[in-house]
């Protein structure tokens, strides 16, 4: 769409964003234009996200290591520091040993896999999430790479994957019950709370996955969830007690924390 073919110059959509509080309002004026097929779409993308609304849910879609993910209202919006995570994990994978199964559990729109599949190539991948419009949005993003399944945690989970999997991704809710009401409110407000509420010491869930988790790796598959820094000794404590090896990795410049626990032993598939 053209500038000139707008009611809403540039200057002026940057000026209501800025009303609004958006501190990249240059930025997401142009991401805004860029995404807007018409006039009347671009005055509706305008307003919506002068009401609050996560600039991912107006555009539709999210930039996630150099993919455009798409992300339906309601949906949780990957981050950039989760592709710390999704870094790691390609780092563990050994291409010449073949596909690796990997699983990705709360995969919300799907990014995490989607990501691990573009860079690999060659996955077996399957995917869940309790959220049925989590879901519908992540089968559009793994379309061809996987399989995504709705339910809770492993409980969707092909039974023959047990013993199986060289990666298990787990980006679980991690903010504890009582902080939630102190986060920005496009998440607070638009995105589910069951992809935010981590009980109340925010390591409810990494509990549920570490527990199940030795049961689902093959010998030498990793574990990977993503946890705050204040919460990362007891986040490897957690997935310690489960008898995985475990470690904590962190990014300054992405302000990332991800713990590692790997099933002893080796397989053909991951290191």
């Amino acid at each position: 769409m053209s500038l000139s073919s707008t009611p809403l110059p540039h200057s002026v959509i940057v000026t209501r964003l800025r009303a609004a509080g958006c501190v990249f309002a240059e930025d997401e004026a142009e991401l805004i234009l860029s995404t807007a097929a018409d006039p009347a779409e671009l005055a509706v993308m305008v307003d919506r996200r002068a009401a609050g609304l996560p600039l991912e849910h107006v555009l539709g879609w999210a930039e996630f290591r150099g993919l455009r993910i798409a992300v339906d209202p309601g949906v949780f919006v990957p981050r950039r520091r989760t592709e710390f995570l999704v870094d790691q994990a390609v780092g563990l994978i050994r291409p010449a040993d073949g596909p690796a199964v990997v699983v990705d559990l709360c995969c919300g729109s799907g990014a995490l896999g989607a990501a691990l599949a573009a860079a690999l190539g060659r996955v077996e991948l399957h995917s869940s999430d309790v959220e049925p419009a989590a879901v519908r949005c992540a089968r559009r993003n793994v379309a061809g790479a996987g399989e995504v399944y709705e339910g809770d945690l492993f409980e969707p989970l092909p039974a023959s994957l047990r013993g199986r999997v060289g990666i298990l991704l787990a980006n679980v809710p991690y903010v504890p019950s009582e902080d939630v009401e102190l986060l920005p409110a496009e998440a607070r407000v638009h995105e589910p709370r069951v992809a935010l509420d981590g009980g109340d010491d925010g390591l409810d869930v990494l509990r549920r996955v570490a527990a199940e988790a030795p049961r689902w790796l093959a010998p030498g598959g990793h574990l990977l969830v993503e946890t705050s820094e204040r919460q990362a000794a007891r986040a490897e404590e957690t997935v310690a007690r489960s008898g995985l090896r475990a470690r904590v990795v962190t990014s300054d410049e992405l302000y990332a924390t991800v713990v590692i626990g790997t099933r002893p032993g080796t397989t053909g598939g991951c290191g």
